[in-house]
């Protein structure tokens, strides 16, 4: 009864503790806004009429990339689910992918802005990639001494002209044009970003005393209405404009210059009337996904690709199946498993890999000789890691549509053949220097050098047949060599270690790979 009475407060407690919680939280849900996600209040109210809000604040710094687009989201939607009404997006990068950087622009534009109060604060620059996904916030407020702009298109490797740069630059400053139609900056400016050939002047509407931006071919005629005589060049034809802190704040991209973090929210506190409840999480890239993004970076992925084919010829020239083999299964499955993340590979594609390595191994280990299983292999293996390449839907041909997408994908055959060209190099020396180190003498099969006199060292396998018994010349652990007659060959055992005289005897020959197993009731020579 005892027990019943405190387990019926414990009860009670916890049922009081969930009621005040729940108040708690009703008390600072986020305030209601519409479009702009909270409201905007009188900036004058008496603080204990201020309506109570959250912030949270999302870093995003260093390459623009799909990896970056996917974390963004996820930490936008848990602090919305936190009960945030404003979000601070903390910019510091030098650009990326454009495509990356226009799914981030549309998530930001056509759903977040909707929800909730969406703010870029650019904490070091904004460049290329880094100045769209600003522009695409409702407000932007920038650290002193900071920049944004210069968004113009590049290829590496190549340089755009006519007709492939109008194309690229005509879809990005639509995205900049959507962003200034729905957050209220200047078009021209925004334009002038992307595009060198746009010249833009500031002339003042007489009628209302504000500054207004104009294209050089768009000029207002009515002096009655703007000051053309004094009109100001902000940015020529022959460059691509980037701002600082203080000239976007002037010209009206910026909304405040500040001198920290603290003073962003300070400075949406005062606008728009409302007091933060709290202070701002922070919220930033995990371990995870920052070592997913690693995992693609172009130098990794060589990395991964030329130890796993080093497994694999390693693996494949011992029985068995050992730590160079478990090594390639590893590689692949992270170069697998971090595209998959990274949104580059689909199910088809991992599919088609799959397939090719089931039927590559059917080849080594069932068929003889080398053919149609062992070839078809090889080109879905190729067909998949290429298209792993190029982002596509499961029902799209995995084919580059686009200079981004041209982009992606060279650079991810350039990593392919770098991986490719150091396994070859590994595997020569391989092949040359771990048979002459005691460590290693036994892993690789070697041509045959120098034997008994008289004797043919590493001779063809031409005659031998299962069943043949011989005499171990060298100690197999696996690999090793073995007299039959007058001939010394290469063989390897199924055993872990056979030592040197025992008998053994042929247990299967696949071209001139001879397996060989302890003869049956056999003595030492």
């Amino acid at each position: 009864m005892r027990f019943m009475r405190i387990l019926g407060r414990f009860i009670l407690l916890l049922c009081l503790a969930a009621t005040v919680a729940m108040g708690a939280q009703e008390a600072n849900l986020p305030v209601e806004g519409g479009g702009n996600g909270a409201a905007l209040s009188d900036g004058n109210a008496p603080a204990s009429e201020l309506k109570r809000v959250r912030g949270a604040v999302v870093v995003c710094e260093g390459m623009i990339d799909d990896g970056l687009f996917q974390s963004i989201r996820r930490r936008a939607e848990s602090a919305i689910a936190g009960g945030a009404g404003y979000l601070v997006f903390e910019i510091s990068t030098y650009g990326g992918a454009v495509e990356a950087a226009d799914d981030i622009a549309k998530y930001l534009v056509l759903d977040l802005g909707k929800r909730v109060r969406t703010v870029a604060y650019v904490s070091t620059e904004a460049i290329s990639a880094g100045a769209l996904i600003s522009v695409s916030c409702q407000d932007i407020v920038m650290l002193a001494n900071t920049t944004i702009g210069a968004c113009a298109p590049i290829a590496l490797g190549t340089e755009l002209k006519g007709v492939e740069r109008e194309k690229v630059e005509s879809f990005i400053r639509a995205a900049f044009v959507r962003a200034a139609e729905a957050n209220g900056y200047p078009e021209a400016l925004l334009k002038a970003m992307v595009t060198m050939q746009i010249e833009v002047y500031r002339v003042r509407n007489t009628a209302t005393g504000r500054w207004e931006f104009f294209e050089g071919d768009g000029l207002p005629k009515d002096p009655n209405t703007h000051d053309l005589e004094n009109k100001e060049l902000i940015c020529s034809n022959d460059e691509i404009l980037t701002l600082t802190a203080s000239q976007a704040k002037e010209y009206g991209v910026a909304r405040a210059v500040v001198a920290g973090r603290d003073e962003v929210f300070a400075f949406l506190a005062d606008r728009d009337g409302v007091k933060f409840a709290e202070e701002p999480a922070v919220l930033r890239t995990t371990w995870s996904e920052e070592m997913v993004r690693w995992l693609n970076s172009p130098v990794v992925m060589s990395v991964l690709v030329m130890v796993a084919l080093l497994g694999v010829y390693i693996e494949l020239s011992t029985p068995g199946v050992g730590l160079p083999g478990l090594t390639a299964v590893v590689c692949l499955a992270v170069i697998i498993g971090s595209k998959y993340l990274h949104g580059l590979a689909n199910w088809v594609e991992v599919a088609v890999l799959l397939v090719g390595i089931v039927l590559l191994l059917v080849e080594v280990f069932v068929l003889p000789g080398f053919g149609l299983s062992g070839t078809l292999g090889i080109v879905c293996i190729l067909a998949g890691l290429l298209g792993m390449l190029v982002k596509n839907a499961p029902g799209e041909l995995p084919i580059p549509r686009g200079p981004e997408d041209w982009n992606v994908f060279a650079a991810g055959v350039l990593s392919l053949a770098a991986g490719f060209a150091g396994f070859v190099v590994l595997a020569m020396l391989s092949a040359r220097f771990l048979p002459r180190m005691r460590l290693f003498s036994g892993l690789l099969l070697t041509a045959g050098g120098a034997g008994v006199a008289g004797q043919s060292v590493g001779a063809s396998t031409a005659g031998l047949k299962v069943g043949d018994r011989g005499v171990v010349v060298s100690t197999l652990h696996p690999v090793g060599r073995a007299r039959f007659g007058e001939r010394i060959v290469d063989v390897v055992t199924q055993a872990d270690i056979v030592d040197r005289g025992a008998a053994v005897e042929v247990d299967e020959i696949h071209g001139n790979r001879v397996v060989v197993r302890p003869a049956r009731g056999g003595q030492e020579a």
